[in-house]
């Protein structure tokens, strides 16, 4: 068998397969659709409801990925994000965003929305995470994404962004951030210095320098000294938000000189 044949099969395959997750992933839709419907009319158990939608975004967070369904993986991260800060939320809440999420799901994998669509206009049609926000407060069509480790200073940074009225998204991992932040292109970036693997600092140095993502606003959130040789290491215009006392001024003027005032 040539080259160009082997070549036509794997691809032969991956297309059946990329079919099989796509009718799989739209049956699951259609049926959380249904059990949110009937959700609405017998309250039951909604920590069931969010098993169940939690376990549909991780497998399109996965197989997405996997099968080259960019956008169907950035939705689940989304999801996954969104249900990750669900229990301050009214249920009535809960059940209206996941019907927006899972009414873009079926666009996407029905094909009403192209797989090669800009994920940046898309990603902001999905429901704001609500998980620290009174629910009075407007949500601005800003967003601003958090990369930084699960824990209680991420929390607390994040309650801050979306008390005033930013969207926000957490990413756990810079190796995962990276290609989400060329893909949907946050209007900021914090970055926390110290992460596992590639560092933060890493990460904030090559979004500011690379072509793709160079326009993207950055900051780098940390607790190290100012003096610290890894800091000098810092584009200029990436500015830095000490941990502490200071940082809801230092997070002001981040974000007033990055004009998301």
């Amino acid at each position: 068998m040539s080259p160009g044949s082997d070549a036509a099969a794997t691809e032969a395959v991956l297309r059946e397969m990329r079919q099989e997750f796509l009718d799989e992933a739209g049956d699951a839709t259609r049926d959380l659709t249904l059990r949110i419907e009937r959700s609405r009319h017998e309250p039951g158990d909604l920590a069931d409801l969010i098993r169940v939608a939690r376990r549909q975004a991780l497998s399109l967070r996965g197989q997405g990925e996997i099968l080259g369904l960019s956008p169907l993986a950035t939705v689940g991260h989304r999801l996954t994000d969104y249900l990750s800060e669900s229990r301050n939320v009214m249920p009535a809440l809960i059940l209206d965003d996941l019907d927006a999420f899972l009414e873009v799901i079926l666009d996407l994998v029905e094909g009403r929305i192209p797989a090669d669509a800009e994920q940046g206009p898309l990603v902001r049609r999905l429901p704001a995470k609500r998980g620290f926000a009174p629910e009075d407060i407007e949500v601005r069509d800003i967003e601003i994404m958090l990369v930084m480790e699960p824990g209680a200073q991420t929390h607390f940074v994040e309650r801050e962004l979306q008390q005033c009225g930013y969207r926000t998204v957490q990413i756990g991992s810079t190796f995962e951030a990276l290609p989400l932040i060329v893909r949907t292109k946050p209007d900021m970036v914090i970055i926390s210095a110290v992460m596992p693997g590639l560092s933060g600092i890493d990460l904030a140095i090559g979004v500011a320098s690379m072509p793709e993502t160079r326009n993207v606003p950055t900051a780098l959130i940390t607790s190290l000294d100012p003096d610290n040789e890894l800091l000098a290491l810092v584009p200029g215009r990436v500015p830095i938000i000490k941990k502490g006392a200071t940082f809801p001024d230092d997070l002001f003027h981040a974000l007033d000189n990055l004009f998301l005032i």
